[in-house]
């Protein structure tokens, strides 16, 4: 059984930078392809960026691409995004999870474990 939990989360003003992590446990973290999904309120849970097992594929929505960096280090077994030029449509509560393969990680059910989430909000 995999653990996964998600640290980084705050309050930032728009066009403010964070960086979240999430840390893993109890699995090969490296033979995981890694995802972080937001849910923000009222709304259903969304793909925002994906990355292979080794690091060398990412994906990401098109509604953040350019703004934010999805990385790994397996040494570490974690997972990080660089979320920069926050905007308030960015507020959400951000997961974690982990896929067995990284193709169609755009797909929320493909993922089998997830963290509990961090808050994210950007204020105007």
């Amino acid at each position: 059984q995999v653990q996964l939990v998600e640290s980084g989360g705050g309050l930032v003003q728009a066009g403010g930078s964070l960086r979240l992590s999430c840390a893993t446990s109890g699995g090969t973290f490296s033979s995981y392809a890694m995802g972080w999904l937001r849910q923000a309120p009222g709304l259903e849970r969304e793909f925002v960026a994906s990355v292979s097992s080794l690091g060398f594929n990412t994906r990401y929505s098109d509604s953040v691409k350019g703004r934010f960096t999805i990385s790994r280090d397996n040494a570490k077994n974690t997972v990080y995004l660089q979320m920069n030029s926050l905007k308030p449509e960015d507020t959400a509560v951000y997961y974690c999870a982990a896929a067995n393969t990284f193709a169609r990680t755009w797909d929320l059910k493909l993922y089998d474990y997830w963290g509990q989430g961090t808050q994210v909000t950007v204020s105007s």
